[in-house]
């Protein structure tokens, strides 16, 4: 079983140990507590861990939904009525108050969204990565926009940026909070107490986000 897992340090009293949405581990644990001490913890819990990965109520299999007139299509937070018609239209086609599709089209509606979120994602996050890099005084080398199955970004040792395409599916102030989690790894590379302040300065209500993606995460990986 992988027992890699991050740590967030805060005031707290007692270590806890948290399986996320995307089945990664996270350890919250009291300032100052020791490497040592943790990695006991997590040792004597690895059985709970076992099961909680292994829950199928927390990890459900992705779901499809059918591209039909007045199924609802999530964007940015907002869920759009998708209206199948019969002139031809290329691809699909959104005027900010509902999605459209040729009905020679939808049988490949899977693909000409896909297409549509990525581009989407791209044109969305990459101004908001440069604002908030700027912000925080880092600089990246190259951003991706990707299929990813249980993160929603990453950053690597070269400072390039991943994000998962589905993110654009999530309200705005969930979006700012990953690029600024990715940002703020380029100067801690930890989830210490400095690094949730330095988050927190870009992103004030970052908690608010982060619940948002427990609570709702799962519904971003339904297609559509």
């Amino acid at each position: 079983m992988n027992t890699d897992y991050t740590i967030e340090y805060s005031n707290r009293k007692t270590l806890a140990i948290f399986v996320e949405r995307d089945k990664s581990i996270v350890v919250k644990a009291p300032i100052g507590t020791p490497q040592e001490k943790i990695d006991d913890f997590v040792t004597r819990k690895k059985y709970w861990i076992y099961k909680k990965l292994k829950n199928p109520q927390k990890f459900k299999l992705k779901r499809k939904k059918e591209f039909v007139s007045g199924a609802s299509i999530l964007f940015l937070g907002t869920s759009y009525r998708l209206d199948v018609v019969d002139e031809k239209i290329d691809g699909i086609t959104f005027d900010n108050t509902k999605f459209v599709i040729s009905r020679n089209n939808q049988k490949n509606a899977y693909n000409y969204f896909k297409s549509w979120y990525r581009k989407k994602a791209e044109e969305i996050i990459t101004p908001k990565v440069d604002y908030y890099a700027n912000n925080l005084g880092v600089e990246y080398n190259q951003i991706k926009i990707s299929h990813m199955e249980y993160r929603w970004g990453s950053c690597t040792p070269k400072n390039n940026l991943n994000f998962n395409w589905r993110l654009i599916k999530a309200p705005m102030f969930v979006i700012e909070y990953v690029i600024v989690h990715e940002l703020a790894h380029f100067l801690e590379s930890n989830h210490t107490s400095n690094f949730w302040n330095i988050v927190g300065t870009q992103v004030p209500k970052y908690l608010t986000a982060k619940n948002w993606l427990r609570e709702y995460g799962e519904q971003l990986y339904i297609d559509f």
